[in-house]
């Protein structure tokens, strides 16, 4: 091979070896090291995340069913659908993706099928929660739980399909709103207890309970979130101080990326052009270069060289 050829490690970052994501994580959680995991919802999203600096990415349901289906965090995405969006999020990033399964789509045979496709995909971490089908958005009403018989039985039989030991299976509680804290983390410790290793008891209302679920809760904890949700938004060195592991913020980037468009979408409307936006965006080259254009182009050369 003479210096001209491209070099093997220019190739793009699909067709190299994946790191050992869930490894990389779990060992994360076990040094205690907090983290933020941004939301993202296709490729471009999660390559942002990526491009970022963030060591993972949140795949969000919420995010997946609005960019993908037009339709709110209802449960109308499809196992299949999810599987195919998760798969090429993970092809496209080389960071870790947890990503939100809601229910497990059916029983504990379907639940056992949706952590071997994804684990397989190269996920790191799945998020399974005690909803009843078809599951709510967590800061909305209208959601309804499953038994904790139920829902242990979900996990056990995630935990039991796991192929790779490490990878990380995340139990989240919806009861706050609807059997109240006490409840809330009865259930959280019962997750924990049927194998879990990573608690998430959604929307807390307070700082207050925040740290009374911190206190009682010894598994590593998920806080979310959410701008103009239930919870309060809390910076990363409190939430690490009150003893959280990590936290998502899951369409941060979604909300950002509407109001954004809208508001160039005015600007074009109203002056014919988008140059008043030149600085605000990408140009052509900057776009192509954040999926590694010249890479895939001199992959391309390799097989078509005379």
């Amino acid at each position: 091979m003479n210096g001209s050829e491209p070099q093997l490690h220019r190739r793009p970052r699909r067709f190299e070896p994946r790191p050992a994501h869930a490894r990389l994580l779990r060992e994360r959680l076990r040094r205690k090291e907090f983290f933020i995991a941004p939301g993202a919802y296709d490729c471009i999203t999660a390559r942002l995340v990526q491009a970022s600096g963030f060591p993972a990415a949140y795949v969000t349901g919420s995010g997946v069913s609005l960019s993908m289906l037009g339709a709110p965090d209802i449960g109308l995405p499809s196992y299949g659908e999810i599987r195919d969006r998760v798969a090429a999020m993970a092809e496209a990033t080389a960071i870790a993706l947890i990503v939100d399964v809601d229910t497990g789509y059916g029983g504990p045979l379907n639940v056992m099928r949706t952590v071997r496709d994804l684990e397989r995909a190269g996920v790191a971490a799945l998020q399974i929660e005690d909803q009843a089908w078809p599951k709510k958005c967590g800061h909305e009403p209208g959601r309804r739980l499953v038994d904790v018989t139920e829902m242990t039985g979900r996990l056990r039989a995630a935990i039991d399909a796991r192929e790779d030991p490490d990878t990380v299976i995340i139990a989240r509680t919806d009861a706050v709103a609807i059997e109240g804290l006490d409840a809330a983390i009865a259930r959280a410790r019962a997750y924990q207890g049927a194998g879990a290793d990573v608690i998430f008891v959604e929307a807390p209302t307070s700082r207050d309970a925040m740290a009374r679920i911190a206190t009682e809760i010894s598994a590593p904890l998920l806080a979310n979130m959410v701008e103009g949700g239930r919870t309060p938004l809390l910076p990363a060195d409190e939430l690490a101080r009150l003893g959280f592991a990590f936290a998502i913020y899951p369409n941060a980037l979604t909300r950002m990326v509407a109001r954004m468009g809208m508001e160039m979408l005015a600007s074009l409307a109203q002056t014919g052009g988008t140059t008043a936006w030149r600085d605000r965006m990408l140009d052509h080259d900057g776009l192509w270069s954040l999926f590694e254009s010249q890479a895939w182009y001199d992959l391309e050369r390799r097989y078509t060289k005379g």
